[in-house]
């Protein structure tokens, strides 16, 4: 059976001590069908699964696709967890690469079969690979990548004769500048309630959060990279050379009011940014991310995975369903066809895809899929995510309001978070290399 296939497997990757999950004969779930035809149910928050859902029933009338909209955030992983631990779960979910190992490690995905794993090992590099692959398993498939890119207000950068930095010391006196032309203008954002970005501009120093050796974690949130870029991002917010803002309402608000002037993010922020701040059509550019030596270098701020949640009870289907919303052009067109969505395709030949279907009129005709490309290309191999980076981001999010109001050292709430995830990995029962 596919299913006992799949539970053996589960159990092998738990012996290496990576993984935490029971392995009895039961998993708490109906069979996997085998055939990939019947009906599948699909639980995603991704702007365009709705689209992507209907255009694969057009085109694949022997599997029915029943789409469930969700919210985003620790709403949808904590429905997410308790569909499992209840056998109510859906065939197909979304979860994005840094919860990944917090599922698998638990025991709540399916380690994907044959076919999908060798898809993942043929068509997406290496770095990618890795954000789907731990314990010698695949337990989803890429959707998108989120490489960094900086966004900046190019008529503003003209006017007070502003060069756009491509080293991190450029970025810094381009801070001094914006603030001296204009005393309520910022060149950056410090979010106080999101630690992504900065685990991003860690990656893309050279930091190692996690890592395995043999059947142990390794944890060094506290390295020489990180430090780095804790003691730079903490100086800026603490001399109020960037904006200490929410990385909701209050960032979009401040971009809207001419207050945000340039900022970092993600490939995906240019469908964002021309769907709510239309009216600043051909003001803004982007280009490469500054770097520490001014040579390419790139971390990831986000990405999406597709996953056959443990108990599923179409696996076969499923696995029919993620290959074509992950790697046929049919389903990367389904993706972006709503307008709203740039997102950077994780299977590289698929590129040219969304970038026909993105308009380039809000960036000035720029081909802003050549920078997100520049920048996936050099997107620092050998990250790995940690087995539970819920405990790893509460630890850090809780105390960068504090790191704002310069009540805190940025490098010390690192330091602290690395305690509470050594201590979190001990207390689930895995190993911790000395």
């Amino acid at each position: 059976m596919f299913r006992s296939r799949l539970a053996a497997l589960a159990c092998s990757v738990a012996a290496l001590g990576l993984l935490v999950t029971g392995c009895g004969n039961s998993d708490g779930g109906g069979s996997a069908a085998g055939k990939d035809t019947g009906k599948v149910t699909f639980w995603s928050f991704v702007k365009g699964s709705d689209k992507v859902a209907a255009a694969f029933n057009r085109t694949h009338p022997g599997i029915k696709v029943s789409f469930e909209s969700m919210p985003s955030g620790q709403e949808y992983y904590s429905k997410l967890t308790n569909a499992v631990r209840a056998g109510t779960v859906p065939d197909v979910a979304v979860v994005e690469y840094p919860q990944l190992p917090q599922f698998a490690t638990q025991g709540m995905l399916e380690s994907l079969p044959g076919s999908l794993g060798s898809l993942v090992r043929t068509d997406f590099p290496a770095s990618v690979q890795r954000l789907v692959q731990l314990g010698g398993s695949t337990w989803g498939v890429p959707r998108d990548a989120a490489p960094l890119m900086l966004y900046y207000r190019k008529d503003f950068f003209a006017d007070h004769k502003i060069s756009v930095p491509t080293t991190w010391d450029q970025y810094r006196d381009m801070t001094q500048q914006v603030k001296k032309s204009d005393p309520k203008a910022r060149g950056g954002v410090f979010y106080t309630d999101d630690p992504s970005l900065f685990t991003g501009l860690a990656w893309q120093a050279g930091a190692r959060w996690f890592g395995t050796d043999k059947d142990a974690w390794k944890v060094s949130l506290d390295d020489a990279a990180s430090r780095k870029v804790a003691d730079f991002w903490g100086d800026l917010a603490r001399k109020d050379l960037v904006s200490s803002l929410s990385s909701l309402d209050p960032f979009w608000t401040s971009v809207q009011q001419n207050r945000t002037v340039a900022y970092v993010c993600a490939s995906w922020c240019a469908g964002s940014q021309q769907a709510t701040v239309a009216d600043q059509a051909g003001k803004w550019s982007v280009a490469p991310v500054p770097t520490w030596d001014g040579k390419p270098a790139s971390g990831m701020y986000g990405g999406s995975s597709f996953v056959i949640p443990k108990g599923a009870k179409n696996s076969a289907a499923a696995a029919e369903f993620i290959k074509w919303i992950t790697t046929d052009p049919q389903g990367m067109k389904a993706w972006v066809s709503g307008g709203t969505s740039s997102m950077f395709p994780a299977d590289p030949k698929l590129v040219p895809v969304t970038k026909a279907a993105f308009p380039t009129t809000y960036f000035g005709g720029q081909d802003v899929y050549a920078v997100a490309g520049e920048s996936y290309d050099a997107v620092k191999p050998g990250w790995t995510w940690g087995p539970d980076m819920g405990t790893t981001n509460t630890a850090i999010v809780d105390q960068l309001p504090k790191v704002a109001e310069g009540k805190a050292n940025l490098f010390d709430v690192l330091k602290g978070a690395q305690q509470d995830t050594v201590k979190d990995i001990q207390h689930r029962g895995m190993k911790l290399a000395p």
